[in-house]
């Protein structure tokens, strides 16, 4: 499958991805992750493997999109719980405004 990881083209092969990270110990998980085989790998680790490029030159999003496109298990961060409560129209006001600086 063609896909574009940091505005570069790869030709990744479901088998391909499983012969590179064979043997790659993974990192502890803190974010969006990827199973690969029977370990779970953070995105970013599978990325730079794969792409052999540093992992400040992509993002999460394209390795999660072509790992998944493959077929493999992406899992990813957990929304933050949405407050409950509503807001008033002063609080959404204020909310967006931000708080007044002292001159």
């Amino acid at each position: 499958m063609r896909c574009v990881i940091a505005r570069f083209p790869f030709d990744l092969t479901r088998s391909g991805v499983l012969e590179s990270m064979k043997g790659v110990r993974p990192e502890p998980v803190t974010g969006e992750s990827v199973i690969i085989g029977r370990r779970t790998y953070p995105a970013k680790q599978v990325g730079e493997v794969i792409t052999r490029q540093d992992r400040r030159d992509f993002s999460v999003g394209e390795v999660l999109r072509a790992m998944t496109q493959l077929g493999f298990t992406c899992r990813v961060l957990p929304r933050a719980a949405v407050s409950t409560r509503a807001l008033t129209p002063l609080q959404q006001a204020a909310a967006i405004l931000g708080t007044p600086v002292a001159v």
